[in-house]
């Protein structure tokens, strides 16, 4: 094999390998919106602006803070399990 190609097919490899890097980084920090979109995808009847004020009280990361924010869903009724799940996303270190 000459070694043009096999440059070119290491070079392209590496390429992609860091390309799936960079895609998941930012995902990684997103916690907020992790719980945001579940919020809305479990329940889409919720409300966004309660939604997005309960997941950012919950990003604090204490426990209160994940109590205040399942406490802010509840009294949006979103059910007590989608509420729960969402706001420990939210108090996820990043």
């Amino acid at each position: 094999m000459r070694l043009i190609p096999r440059f070119t097919a290491v070079l392209s490899g590496l390429a992609l390998a860091l390309g799936g890097v960079v895609t998941l980084a930012p995902a990684a920090h997103a916690t907020p919106h992790a719980c945001f979109y579940t919020v809305l995808e479990r329940h889409p009847e919720a409300d966004p602006e309660v939604a997005e004020r309960a997941c950012l009280l919950g990003n604090e990361g204490h426990p209160e803070a994940v109590r205040a924010c399942y406490f802010e869903l509840r009294r949006d009724y979103v059910p007590a399990v989608i509420a729960l799940e969402a706001c420990r996303r939210a108090s996820e270190e990043e």
